[in-house]
């Protein structure tokens, strides 16, 4: 069964007419890469499906049932959204904030478990924040706080990870630490939706491919037959030279 089942889904973006439908499912194990120009309506469409914001037309359906009939604590139990900025309101340390991802599983006024507290120092432990543990949130740099949202997320457990720009801020070795753990969040049977700005990300670590052109169109399928330069060059309005390296294509602006 699919995770996300997406059907003729319309995002709603003001001040532009409707584009074209989308229906696709997500499905556990999957790396989704979402690909397209800024304006394009990527994290529009994130925010959609995480049900942030209603569609403008169509159905989203998270594990068989329709997401605008689930509670804001349903759909947290199951989805973890990464955005790609994050705004602290109150202080807190960095374990406080990671165990956040927690506060779905329990009730009020519960305190978190040694359980909890264990997924919490797991998540640090996998994001190289275990030395930022006690340090307050605001005090950190952007890539920083980028790897404490990904803690977070990584914390709850859950079914579907829905990111936005996850390597956003990060250096290119954070960037890839954090590839790798999606793509391990894949294989232990989590599903990975992702909007990305790196083509080369996207055409080394996902399985599945979603262009979104400015004009509205859409296209999607396996990475391979994505991964078509005159589809590319039409996205980004850009000429792209390509190269093989280790068996995997490379892009570069020509």
């Amino acid at each position: 069964m699919a995770v996300l089942d997406i059907e003729n889904l319309i995002v709603d973006i003001p001040g532009r007419a409707d584009g074209e439908p989308l229906g696709l499912q997500v499905k556990s194990g999957q790396r989704w890469g979402v690909l397209g120009p800024n304006g394009a309506g990527k994290t529009s469409l994130l925010h959609t499906l995480a049900g942030l914001r209603p569609p403008r037309r169509g159905r989203v359906s998270l594990n068989g049932s329709p997401l605008a009939s689930l509670s804001r604590r349903d759909v947290a139990r199951q989805v973890a959204v990464v955005f790609q900025e994050r705004q602290d309101s109150f202080p807190a340390t960095v374990m406080e904030t990671v165990l956040i991802g927690r506060h779905p599983f329990l009730s009020a006024w519960q305190r978190e478990s040694a359980e909890d507290i264990r997924f919490a120092q797991e998540a640090l432990s996998a994001l190289s924040l275990n030395l930022l543990k006690d340090r307050l949130v605001s005090t950190l740099s952007g890539g920083e706080r980028q790897r404490v949202s990904i803690a977070t997320a990584l914390t709850q457990q859950p079914t579907i990870w829905l990111a936005d720009e996850p390597t956003n801020h990060l250096d290119l070795h954070h960037q890839v630490a954090v590839m790798e753990l999606l793509n391990q969040q894949a294989d232990n049977g989590a599903a990975v939706f992702m909007c990305l700005h790196d083509l080369n990300l996207a055409a080394r670590w996902c399985d599945h491919l979603l262009l979104l052109y400015p004009d509205g169109e859409l296209c999607f399928g396996p990475a391979p037959a994505m991964l078509v330069p005159a589809a590319l060059e039409r996205l980004y309005d850009q000429k792209l030279v390509v190269a093989q390296v280790n068996g995997a294509p490379v892009f570069v602006p020509g």
